[in-house]
């Protein structure tokens, strides 16, 4: 089955290291990162889109980040 999860977080290094930490547990970057700004926290957010082939069946009761 195929996994897709999309990443954010605010535009500091944890962003990175978050899709840092994606790709090295087997995830694959899918399509072009985000970047907006959060007017409430007045900040600029980054985002992306991963995906993953494992084994299996989906549920909706399956930990994404665990896989």
């Amino acid at each position: 089955m195929k996994l897709y999860r999309f990443l954010s977080d605010d535009d500091t290094s944890a962003f990175c290291h978050k899709v840092t930490a994606a790709l090295n547990k087997g995830w694959d970057l899918h399509g072009s990162p985000t970047y907006a700004f959060d007017a409430a926290k007045g900040i600029m957010r980054c985002g992306q889109a991963v995906v993953k082939e494992v084994p299996g069946t989906y549920s909706p009761d399956l930990k994404l980040g665990e896989q």
